[in-house]
């Protein structure tokens, strides 16, 4: 325990470092300074690590909080300069992986596909989705509808119009993309049932409410205009990537209206951590439906990383959520 402390405690250290460093820069547009320092940001936090972010002393969450809203402002510095250079070439899709981090987008968009077909098979193939906090460049949305979605309608919001501006650029050119993908200049809390209820999946970007209770607030809002049985797919961090990403708490999601499926917290480039949900539905028997949710909260796979016991795990908590929903029936 003693060396765990220990670790922990350098660790912080060495964030908090970093954290006034870059709290010092003149500009989160990338340059090598910034760079440089935001890869050793990275690099500090993708190990795995024993500490639990949410139980830092209060200086030290401050300053994770504060850390979080400068990776965001930089992430959006980084795609929008990056979207830009995109969109100078004629088919800008044929250039993606000019962006560093493609094959991070890559791979988290394969895991989440991957895990929305195993935990929710009847959504294998969602006629419509939604992407809350697109941005300007929106690699999830690209890669899941050209690799894994290939009938699917993608609507893409993002509060901010410069970013949808940017993001319709780099469709232009592709006449399949661009008549399934749409971008919506839209605050998602503004957002009522008639747009909400359309979808089958909602996807939530990590910077998405950054803090906590705007998460909370957030979530809620899907519950209550998101169709009965749709399915919504959240990005989170776990460890140490808490310090770049807010960390959802999932009580927070079965609070909004939604049974907890599924938790993946990778272990290598992919950063954010994954959570499947499914909205209850509300026209269900209230009893049955509050008990299946109850005992389905107490089966909640976490996979990570992906192995052949988690894999048991994940067949375990599915047998016995499928029993539950028998024996209800049959009360």
């Amino acid at each position: 325990m003693e060396a765990q402390n220990m670790e922990v405690a350098a660790l912080v250290k060495k964030i908090s470092g970093l954290h006034a460093a870059i709290a010092k820069l003149p500009s989160l547009s990338p340059s090598p300074a910034v760079d440089a320092l935001f890869t050793e940001l990275v690099t500090a936090c993708v190990p795995p690590s024993p500490i639990d972010v949410t139980k830092l002393a209060p200086d030290a969450q401050r300053m994770r909080e504060e850390l979080i809203r400068l990776c965001s402002d930089a992430e959006g510095h980084l795609e929008a300069h990056y979207s830009d250079m995109l969109a100078a070439f004629d088919n800008p899709l044929d250039h993606l992986g000019l962006f560093p981090y493609y094959s991070n987008y890559i791979n988290l968009s394969k895991l989440e596909h991957d895990l929305l077909v195993r935990y929710v098979p009847n959504l294998t193939t969602p006629s419509r989705v939604a992407f809350v906090g697109s941005g300007p460049l929106p690699f999830s949305s690209l890669v899941l509808a050209s690799r894994h979605l290939p009938d699917t309608a993608f609507d893409n919001y993002d509060r901010c119009a410069d970013a949808n501006d940017r993001a319709r650029k780099l469709v232009r050119a592709d006449t399949d993309l661009n008549a399934r993908m749409s971008f919506h200049t839209a605050d998602v809390a503004n957002l009522t049932g008639d747009e909400l209820g359309k979808y089958d999946v909602v996807f939530l970007a990590a910077l998405v409410g950054m803090a906590a209770e705007d998460k909370a607030k957030v979530v809620a809002h899907l519950g209550r205009h998101m169709a009965d049985g749709a399915a919504l797919v959240v990005r989170s961090a776990h460890g140490a990537r808490g310090f770049l990403y807010p960390i959802v708490d999932l009580e927070d999601i079965r609070r909004g209206g939604f049974d907890v499926l599924a938790v993946y917290h990778p272990d290598d480039e992919v950063i954010n951590s994954v959570i499947i949900a499914r909205k209850v539905d509300a026209h269900a028997n209230g009893a049955h439906q509050s008990g299946h949710a109850a005992d389905a909260r107490g089966a909640v796979p976490v996979v990570s990383p992906p192995c052949k016991c988690c894999k048991m795990e994940a067949a375990d908590a599915m047998q016995k959520r499928e029993e539950m929903a028998t024996k209800e029936l049959s009360i």
